[in-house]
């Protein structure tokens, strides 16, 4: 495992806290804490999809497990720091025994994209199908369509009482993204990271090397899971409840979305690409003659058609492209400065 190194983690703390202490002077620290929310989530799409080539269709199934984890967790413990835990604990298993049939089964990469869609077509279905009073677990009734309120909300850790909300609740995404990006970022530097990315661009080869791809990639995909369920438990303590709709078809459809525009390969593309289309919906929500689907299409259609690498390599292959073009100054031959000197 290798450690992040001291200067690029100073460098990402240092940024982190300037944004951190501008953005709310722009926008209000409600808002900023869904954004910062989405960017954890299409940061854990990223991490699994963009570096580990696994086409995943259903993050949004991570992502609603987390937030009903921890709903249910809250209620039957009256607290919330055991419940954050099991609400990255419950979808990283979940992803771990999905991956162990899918990756051991090798299934092609159209498959897996179907059979993480249809894993999350199923508990939407069967979340709204569980109105009924005798679908309890503990204290905590599913709710059906209606979904799960009531629920004790992120508080001080042993004071159930002290809750936190406002603006120390978006300190506390700001700072839970940054762990995220730093653990996310150790990882990829690790030989296991490393890895991880040549399974990506040759899974045969890797294989031959004689690495177990399909442990790695199990591992992997349980990893960027428990991310995602991490984002719902922060996602279920900023709406205060949990729906079905956060397994919806559309969810999964605008993650993937987030990844394609921010750029896959990288790990702000996607935080940029869930945070700034996230923002643009929430811009177009308040106009009422606009359709947030027709547009949120449109931009998926131009970006395929004119960026398909994504915002954040196109950036960097134009900064590139400068640096390249720089005129650089031409140093005097030696013989002619030591003339000058002579002289």
């Amino acid at each position: 495992m290798v450690i992040l190194p001291l200067k690029e983690a100073v460098t990402t703390v240092l940024v982190a806290a300037v944004l951190i202490y501008t953005l709310p002077m722009m926008i209000s620290t409600y808002t900023l804490s869904i954004l910062l929310i989405y960017a954890m989530l299409g940061l854990s799409l990223g991490l699994i999809w963009g570096f580990g080539g696994i086409l995943c269709f259903g993050q949004a199934a991570f992502f609603g497990l987390g937030a009903y984890s921890y709903a249910i967790a809250a209620i039957n413990i009256g607290e919330s720091t055991l419940p954050m835990v099991i609400a990255m604990l419950v979808p990283a298993l979940f992803a771990a025994v999905l991956g162990v049939f899918m990756f051991y089964g090798r299934l092609a990469d159209v498959y897996l994209g179907v059979i993480t869609l249809v894993v999350t077509l199923i508990l939407f279905k069967f979340i709204n199908s569980t109105a009924g009073p005798s679908y309890v677990i503990g204290k905590a009734r599913l709710g059906g369509y209606n979904g799960i309120p009531g629920f004790q909300t992120l508080n001080v850790p042993g004071q159930p009482d002290n809750y936190i909300w406002g603006d120390p609740f978006y300190y506390v995404c700001a700072v839970a993204l940054v762990i995220v990006f730093l653990f996310v970022t150790a990882l990829l530097r690790s030989s296991f990271g490393r890895i991880a990315v040549g399974i990506r661009e040759n899974e045969q080869r890797m294989s031959l090397m004689g690495y177990d791809v399909r442990a790695r990639k199990t591992v992997l995909f349980a990893i960027g899971a428990g991310i995602a369920g991490l984002a719902g438990a922060l996602f279920a303590n900023w709406a205060e409840i949990v729906t079905p709709g956060l397994y919806s078809l559309g969810q999964s459809a605008e993650i993937i979305i987030w990844c394609i525009v921010g750029g896959l390969g990288t790990r702000v593309g996607p935080m940029l690409g869930a945070a700034g289309l996230a923002y643009l919906k929430f811009l177009l929500g308040q106009q009422s003659m606009i359709d947030n689907t027709l547009i949120t299409g449109l931009i998926l259609v131009l970006f395929v058609l004119f960026l398909p690498k994504g915002v954040v390599p196109a950036v960097a292959d134009l900064w590139k492209l400068s640096v390249r073009r720089r005129p650089r100054r031409k140093r005097p031959n030696r013989r002619i400065r030591a003339e000058r000197v002579d002289g």
